[in-house]
Order: C-alpha cells, then structure tokens, then sequence
C-alpha cells in the first residue's frame, strides 16, 4: 500500500469510530460521558490530518496523524482503567462519597452530576467496553500512520 492509501484507511478508521459513536448515541441511546467526548476529538483530528496528508504527502503531517491516534487510544485506556476500578477517573465525572453532606449539599451534588458517569460500563463486547476498544483501534490506526510515514 502507498502512503496515501494507509493514510487513507486511517482517517477512514477514525471517521468508523466516530460514527460507530455517534450510533450507540443517538440510535442506541447510550449517552456519552465526559471522558467518551474526549475521545472523539483526536479522531476528529485524524480525519482532518488524513486530508492533509492526502493532498501534500509530508512526514510530519504523518507524524501528528500517528500522535492522534496515539491520543485517542491513551485517552481509551485511561478511561476503560476507571470504568474497571483500576485508579480514579476525574471527580466531575465520576461517583464521590456522600458521607458528611448536608441534604441540600447532596442535593446540589445530584443536580451537578452528569448523565453518564465515566466509571460505569454501559456497553462491552466480548469483556472490553467501548473504551476499551476505542484503545485497541486507535492503537491499529497509529499503526498505519507510522507504516504511511516509514514508506514516505
């Protein structure tokens, strides 16, 4: 394959992901949290960096495709790292203790609370939530970023 056409599939790859997304949200009706958002801007990115790539070909548009990728995927494996209990996601994101709060306290913590938490899973294949997955595929992506950038 050319280098043009492994950029190609990468931005393809991220624009799959994203409307993969944009599918369990607004057909399946599985509300993004704040660190599922995160990960789409990267892809977004890759999409435009593709574009770029195609029409001039250069290394360095290639490398921050590469970096994208790689982004998306990070952000993936932090975020199925908190869904799985392994450290702690961001606190505007994910449950906190109640302990000690006074009843109005706790009622503006539940009317701050965003509609889907980051620690929760509200989807797995096979044991691996979205994110998760968003992690394996990116990392394929950055993959063929780094093979369109090796052939140039």
């Amino acid at each position: 394959m050319t280098p043009k056409h492994l950029a190609l599939a990468a931005g393809l790859g991220s624009a799959a992901l994203l409307i993969g997304a944009l599918g369990f949200q607004y057909l399946g009706g599985l509300a993004p949290c704040k660190m599922c958002l995160w990960q789409r801007y990267p892809h977004l990115a890759a999409v435009a960096i593709c574009l770029v790539f195609y029409a001039f070909q250069n290394r360095v548009v290639a490398a921050i495709g590469a970096a994208a990728s790689l982004t998306t995927a990070g952000i993936g494996f932090y975020h199925a790292g908190v869904e799985q209990g392994w450290w702690a996601g961001p606190n505007s994101c994910t449950s906190s203790a109640i302990e000690g709060l006074s009843t109005e306290d706790l009622i503006n913590q539940i009317m701050a609370a965003p509609m889907a938490r980051c620690d929760e899973i509200p989807w797995a294949l096979w044991g691996v939530s979205m994110a998760g997955w968003n992690a394996v595929l990116s990392l394929a992506l950055m993959g063929l970023w780094l093979m369109a950038l090796r052939r140039l």
